[in-house]
């Protein structure tokens, strides 16, 4: 879907479909061992020593140090279901868990956020990248009439910990948002699927705003102006930088997965990009329902691994600089240069020669 800069006449501002939804349609992707280094601190301050919080997840508190180790998401599932279990039920638990997530902890990705042109560059750039984050709940941005929506996905995480991953995702939003930006958030009202706080026990405020709990999905509603909000450190050359070390660390991530991975050495091949669903089972020796259904098992599908590849392969021909725009396009397998500059855009959130222009400078 190509990024359009129309305007919504009610409201002065560009319409909201800019803002592409993540490639990835749930949580189970490889992440860094922050988050569950952040848990088990969190654990600590609570009496919960670190044996209890990673019990079962063959994980140690050496491995956690190490920023260069990855952590499996059902191993990170494992420790916030430890957490809950030794604790008694608190209510609002996971939203003090959440405050431990400072936009440092994003590393590259948090770097990238806050070199943004605005705040609506910014979303696009954590939703391109959301694989980088220790997201549960999977964010998508709404229009609805004059309501600018992010809507929470949280159908896919199981019950046991719904509503503590739900609080903690949440309020990891609020802790970046607070630290990113000077002004208040224009934030108009906030809808929970979660159940009330217990009588006596006041519900927190998140932007200002108390939440209302029992709705039928999660959902934060800004004032759409806020999109175009600048951000205060913003910086074009930072954030190109910022996005290629994302771009290279989410590609080593996927390296190391499964059958992504076959299907996109597959595609690597000559002409691969080119080839259809059928094809490539075909040369997997499966049928395409059983490849549509192992990818979607990996929190993929046979599209975003073709955009990946896609991207690989365009952004190596831009650097070498021998073909045009027109010639790249062609041997990615479009029909004309204008669907792969949109593709591209779509992306990496620049065009073909704006990316170029920039590494070669």
């Amino acid at each position: 879907m190509p990024h359009r800069r129309d305007k919504d006449h009610s409201t002065g501002v560009r319409a909201p479909d800019a803002i592409p939804d993540p490639v990835v349609r749930d949580w189970d992707f490889p992440r860094s061992p922050i988050s569950a280094l952040l848990l088990t601190r969190f654990a600590a301050e609570y009496q919960v020593p670190a044996a209890t919080v990673l019990c079962g997840t063959g994980l140690t508190e050496t491995e956690l140090e190490d920023p260069s180790f990855s952590v499996d998401a059902h191993q990170e599932l494992r420790i916030v279901r430890n957490l809950v279990n030794a604790l008694p039920p608190s209510p609002g638990l996971g939203m003090l868990a959440g405050l431990q997530y400072h936009l440092t902890a994003y590393g590259i990705l948090g770097f990238a956020f806050i070199s943004s042109p605005t705040v609506r560059d910014g979303m696009a750039v954590a939703l391109r990248y959301l694989e980088l984050s220790f997201a549960f709940c999977i964010p998508r941005i709404r229009w609805s009439g004059e309501e600018l929506r992010v809507e929470l996905d949280s159908s896919a995480i199981p019950s046991d910990v719904r509503d503590f991953l739900v609080e903690r995702d949440l309020s990891a939003i609020h802790t970046i948002m607070v630290e990113l930006l000077p002004a208040p958030i224009p934030v108009q009202r906030i809808e929970l699927s979660l159940p009330p706080p217990p009588d006596g026990i006041e519900a927190p405020a998140f932007f200002g705003t108390v939440p209302s709990f029992g709705a039928p999905k999660d959902v934060i509603i800004l004032d759409p102006a806020f999109l175009d909000q600048p951000l205060p450190q913003a910086n074009e050359h930072t954030l190109a930088m910022c996005e290629a070390q994302c771009r290279d660390l989410l590609a080593g991530r996927r390296e190391r997965t499964g059958f992504a991975k076959q299907v996109r050495d597959q595609m690597l091949g000559p002409d691969g990009v080119r080839m259809g669903m059928e094809d490539v089972a075909r040369k997997l020796h499966t049928t395409a329902r059983t490849l549509h259904r192992r990818l979607n098992a990996e929190g993929t599908n046979f599209q975003a691994v073709r955009d990946e590849v896609r991207a690989a392969l365009a952004e190596g021909m831009l650097r070498d600089g021998a073909l045009s725009v027109d010639d790249i396009a062609i041997r990615l397998g479009y029909a004309e240069a204008a669907s792969f500059i949109h593709a591209f855009k779509r992306w990496t959130g620049t065009t073909p020669m704006s990316y170029a222009r920039r590494r070669q400078q």
